[in-house]
């Protein structure tokens, strides 16, 4: 049976096999050697994300293969960052509490896996012009639900708990910021993704992955490849 990676996270993982999305890209990439697994939950925040995790990740989950998943990446922030005083307020957790929630997250993903592989991703940067525009429920005081400002201090906060933890973590607040245009090239509602948004993450997934041995070239292709096999003896490719 093929290795498995799961991607747990907000709409932003739910997104993420929509066209383009850096999940599929993700899917496409590992063709043939590793299945990727969406488990995203639009409007989520850690706290929520605390309540549900026995239910996304049973511990039966794996019952009948033995095998754990070889990676799964941790995608959350951009809801826990929503301000307290402002119209998405019902989604906001406080800084302290959003790390201590990575910790648990990632503390009960260990102990069910201990081998396996987490990623952490930091929450994107904010237009918050874009998100004037895009509001998701009334806003009566015409002011962003989000910043920019609010999103960094959640994004170091994130790299902050990878590093005491020792695990990896893609910081894609600072990454996309370095490019010129960010808010209209990557975020198509000053929060979402584009295309090329999510082709960044997908870039940085890999680069991630790739630093603790997970890639194509450490990974076993499932089933023989049509390029091994003899035209004149087909059949022999499969007696190994």
């Amino acid at each position: 049976m093929r290795p498995k990676i799961y991607l747990f996270g907000d709409s932003i993982t739910e997104e993420s096999f929509s066209d383009g999305g850096w999940g599929a890209s993700l899917a496409h990439h590992f063709s043939r050697t590793i299945d990727v697994v969406v488990r995203g939950y639009s409007g989520y925040n850690t706290r929520w994300a605390l309540k549900v995790m026995e239910k996304v990740f049973p511990a039966k989950l794996e019952e009948g293969s033995g095998l754990a998943p070889l990676a799964v990446t941790v995608f959350f922030g951009a809801n826990d960052a929503c301000l307290p005083d402002r119209c998405s307020a019902f989604q906001h957790v406080p800084l302290d509490e959003y790390m201590l929630n990575l910790r648990s997250i990632v503390s009960l993903l260990k102990k069910r896996w201990p081998a396996s592989h987490i990623l952490l991703i930091t929450p994107p940067p904010i237009d918050e012009a874009g998100r004037l525009l895009y509001p998701y429920i009334e806003n009566k005081s015409s002011l962003p639900e989000r910043t920019n400002e609010a999103a960094g201090a959640y994004a170091k906060a994130c790299i902050a708990v990878g590093g005491e933890l020792g695990i990896p973590v893609v910081d894609l607040w600072t990454k996309m910021q370095q490019f010129p245009d960010w808010q209209k090239a990557y975020l198509r509602d000053g929060l979402h993704l584009t295309r090329c948004g999510n082709r960044i993450v997908f870039e940085e997934v890999v680069e991630k992955l790739r630093g603790v041995g997970v890639s194509l070239e450490s990974l076993p292709v499932d089933m023989p490849l049509i390029s091994a096999m003899d035209p004149n003896d087909p059949l022999k490719a499969f007696e190994n």
